[in-house]
């Protein structure tokens, strides 16, 4: 099976446009399009009966408190874990493509809604948490949201957008569900994967 992110090279930087925050040389960020890339995918095995599609970080930093502090820096040896931006399951088996700006087009402040987006169930991403303590943006998160790494990360941060084939029509899954939630449900039920990864930082001195 084949993916193809429009606008973004595998290994190459994630264009502004896809990205929940952008670099600002006075505030250090500001809030960026935060479009969801337009995905397309072929080559499905025989038997494929719904699709998966998830996008996430790799590189967060597990201990966050010094994230986007100033006279401070996040460094590079933290153990890092995964931070779902992008959930979306039971996308049925005639769907190949996600349009640009389908699942969001702009930062959306408390999130957008879950349930049924308008392609497949969304689910819950790790904005959700990231912003709990913020009242302006504190809010359940669900569907796109893009790149944001602290700005003062010395890692740059890898964006891998995937998307699954599974053999079930639904994972069965409900309510605020999350990243972990998905690859416990499809487990044993993939046929083929296929994955574009792009890069993407704010801090100056990576950029």
């Amino acid at each position: 099976m084949k993916l193809n992110v429009e606008g973004i090279e595998e290994g190459k930087p994630v264009p502004e446009i896809f990205a929940f925050g952008v670099f600002n040389p006075e505030d250090h960020m500001s809030f960026g399009p935060n479009r969801n890339p337009d995905m397309f995918w072929e080559g499905a095995p025989e038997g494929t009966k719904s699709f998966v599609v998830m996008m996430f970080d790799p590189d967060v930093p597990s201990v966050a408190d010094d994230a986007n502090q100033e006279g401070k820096t996040v460094s590079k040896d933290i153990p890092r874990v995964d931070f779902f931006h992008w959930l979306l399951v039971d996308i049925p088996a005639s769907i190949s493509r996600i349009p640009e700006g389908e699942d969001s087009d702009g930062v959306l402040p408390k999130g957008k809604d879950g349930g049924l987006g308008p392609v497949g169930l969304r689910g819950v991403n790790n904005f959700t948490q990231f912003l709990a303590g913020n009242p302006d943006m504190a809010g359940t998160y669900c569907g796109y949201d893009g790149p944001c790494p602290p700005w003062n990360d010395e890692l740059l941060h890898h964006y891998h957008y995937e998307v699954h084939a599974l053999d079930v029509e639904s994972l069965g899954l409900s309510g605020e569900f999350d990243g972990e939630a998905v690859r416990n449900a499809m487990a044993g039920h993939v046929l083929a994967s296929a994955r574009v990864t792009g890069t993407y930082t704010l801090n100056p001195d990576l950029r």
